[in-house]
């Protein structure tokens, strides 16, 4: 209960936090966001870690001239992050998928029904999906497992996979960079995120009722 307190807080104040990190780690903060981007879909049992609020903040923070970081290599740390982690989610889903399901332990951090909603989201826009799946969350980290357990080739797979990865880190870290730094969202930075996760999981919400509503007619 302890960790969730902490990633809510982490997430609400996530631009506090990420000063933190760069006071304390310096250059080594690009291999722990890294990190933090690569677990989020590659480990499948963590979707609920922090993603386009992450690229968001920390984009902010290189613009600001004080925290001596580079944009660029913010981009290419997120985008290798996004796409390798995206990689070693569907090698999980192809070799082990349903024996992770049905664990006893790695089985209570999938719950079914976001892997029932990213089989339908797959299943309704096809290859496609693998694109649009990226500026979901939840859904980004089960879409590749998803698309493992089907017939669909890693090389098709990749295609679409990396064209996401690349423009989901220009969108947010591109946002981030011009607009986190202006007065305003510096002082309501904890609701511009708010609002940032409530964006992204439109499109997730509106499936889910859409779906309800047919399963009713």
């Amino acid at each position: 209960m302890d960790f969730f307190k902490f990633l809510i807080d982490f997430v609400l104040h996530i631009d506090k936090h990420l000063i933190t990190i760069v006071n304390m780690f310096g250059d080594w903060t690009y291999l722990i966001l890294f990190i933090i981007i690569f677990i989020e879909t590659g480990a499948v049992i963590l979707p609920f870690l922090p993603g386009d609020s992450l690229l968001f903040a920390a984009a902010a923070l290189s613009a600001n001239s004080n925290y001596s970081l580079s944009i660029w290599i913010f981009i290419l740390t997120f985008f290798a992050a996004s796409a390798a982690g995206d990689s070693l989610n569907f090698f999980i889903g192809r070799k082990v998928g349903n024996a992770l399901i049905e664990h006893h332990f790695f089985g209570k951090f999938i719950k079914e029904k976001d892997l029932k909603r990213a089989r339908e989201f797959f299943n309704k826009y096809g290859a496609i999906a693998i694109f649009l799946a990226r500026f979901m969350p939840i859904i980004r980290t089960f879409a590749p497992f998803v698309a493992a357990g089907t017939d669909f080739s890693y090389k098709k797979f990749l295609k679409y996979n990396l064209v996401a990865c690349i423009c989901w880190v220009l969108i947010c870290c591109g946002a981030g960079y011009f607009f986190g730094n202006i007065p305003f969202v510096q002082a309501h930075f904890s609701l511009v995120i708010i609002l940032i996760i409530i964006i992204s999981l439109i499109p997730a919400l509106v499936g889910y009722l859409k779906s309800k509503v047919s399963t009713q007619k």
